[in-house]
């Protein structure tokens, strides 16, 4: 315990012999003490800015310097297709039961030898010689010609084992290695970070009123601070259409001799993107989104999709069965969100009128939470600046300010939904 503070009865911290002081708050109190201004923008309609909503909520990075910097790791590929056909037939031997055949794949860097192979479309055999499942292939060798793959469970003869028949654009799926009792090594692995970049924007409102419009009667009540409430629902509104559909740009402004730094937006930090037709949308439509939002990206199970209003009509469209379920609405982040829940995962659904005002009614994003990340060069604040006092002009002026940016960590959990009218 603190020689600042006397343990009561009950485990609360007490001062005693000292005034009490904010420092002492914060270390006797944390939590208790909270921000005026942050939680008056919290609360200033959240459902019309939930991307800037969600980025204030989830909490935020501070960044040193207008320009952030940043690394994001993805995952190797998992699986390619065969890009010509491959004949049945038995390979040659290269042990007691490897006959090995040359095949070659739209990617063959993504395998590695000793690396086992699934071909989903194809049969394999089983002991009996039966068509028992899908074919597992093994890779001997990559060169610069191919890859050299024998069949685990190819079909059984006495000229050995063959492989079926596999017509260009099979799919391949990579799986794990197979070693051998005394390998100690294995074909290399390293992932690097990949570097990117994004601009803090410098977001400002200014409110000014004179003395005489501040003590005129007024027919409703309209003050000041109304007026400075209006003005943060509209920066708001344009920091929204900038973190989603801004472009990352640093322009010079040769009059003042100043750098203009402007943000990028969200939309475009994806390379991931979906089509949807929104005539008469069914619930298979909603079965590939949903797989197409959770799937082959290593992202998490719960999603966010923010709906243009054509697109969030047709959603509302569909009847939902036991497959595609839709569950009741509910607040989180200060949001209200509609679940669809799939075998996938949960989209959490909401609408936003400034996908509309950007010419994007019918489309969509599908935000991870998890892996988006709002970096402030400088917090929001509000100045109150002496207008009167400087001989500039008799006003009451107050200057809200935030220079700030969002970007995506892992670019692959995210996706845009494009809706075809």
């Amino acid at each position: 315990m603190s020689e600042n503070f006397v343990q009561g009865t009950a485990g609360g911290n007490h001062v005693s012999g000292k005034p009490l002081t904010l420092p002492l708050i914060e270390q006797g109190a944390p939590g208790l003490l909270q921000n005026t201004i942050d939680e008056r923008i919290v609360k200033v309609r959240p459902m019309s800015t939930p991307v800037d909503q969600l980025s204030r909520c989830s909490g935020s990075r501070r960044s040193g310097s207008m320009t952030v910097e940043y690394y994001s790791v993805d995952t190797k590929q998992t699986e390619t297709t065969t890009s010509r056909d491959i004949a049945a037939g038995v390979g040659r031997r290269v042990g007691d039961n490897i006959y090995v055949h040359k095949i070659n794949t739209a990617d063959d860097t993504i395998f590695e030898v000793s690396e086992t192979i699934l071909v989903p479309e194809i049969k394999g055999y089983d002991a009996s010689g039966k068509a028992s499942g899908p074919l597992v292939l093994y890779v001997t060798e990559r060169s610069s010609s191919g890859l050299s793959v024998a069949p685990v469970n190819g079909e059984v003869s006495d000229a050995g084992i063959a492989i079926p028949a596999i017509p260009a654009g099979t799919r391949l799926v990579r799986m794990g290695r197979a070693a051998t009792e005394l390998d100690v090594q294995t074909a290399q692995f390293a992932a690097l970070p990949r570097k990117a970049y994004n601009n803090c924007q410098i977001f400002k409102m200014q409110v000014e009123q004179t003395t005489l419009a501040k003590i005129a009667r007024k027919e409703v009540g309209w003050n000041f601070s109304d007026q400075e409430e209006a003005a943060i629902i509209d920066m708001r509104l344009g920091m929204e259409k900038n973190f989603i559909f801004g472009s990352c740009a640093k322009l010079f402004d040769a009059t003042k001799n100043e750098y203009i730094y402007l943000t990028g937006g969200i939309w475009y930090q994806t390379p991931r993107e979906h089509g949807i037709n929104l005539n008469n949308i069914s619930e298979g439509d909603m079965v590939e989104l949903c797989a197409a939002a959770f799937t082959r990206n290593c992202g998490s199970k719960r999603k966010i999709l923010i709906a243009g209003t054509e697109l969030m009509t047709a959603l509302s469209k569909v009847q939902y069965s036991k497959t595609i379920s839709a569950g009741d609405t509910f607040a989180k982040w200060g949001v209200e969100f509609r679940e669809i829940r799939s075998n996938f995962g949960s989209l959490y659904v909401l609408h936003s009128e400034v996908f509309d005002q950007c010419g994007h009614a019918a489309d969509g994003f599908v935000l991870d939470p998890d892996y988006m990340t709002k970096y402030v060069h400088v917090p929001f604040r509000a100045e109150t600046l002496d207008l009167r006092r400087s001989g500039v002009r008799n006003t009451d002026a107050v200057v809200l300010t935030e220079a700030s940016c969002l970007v995506l960590r892992y670019p692959q959990s995210h996706m845009r939904v494009i809706g075809v009218v």
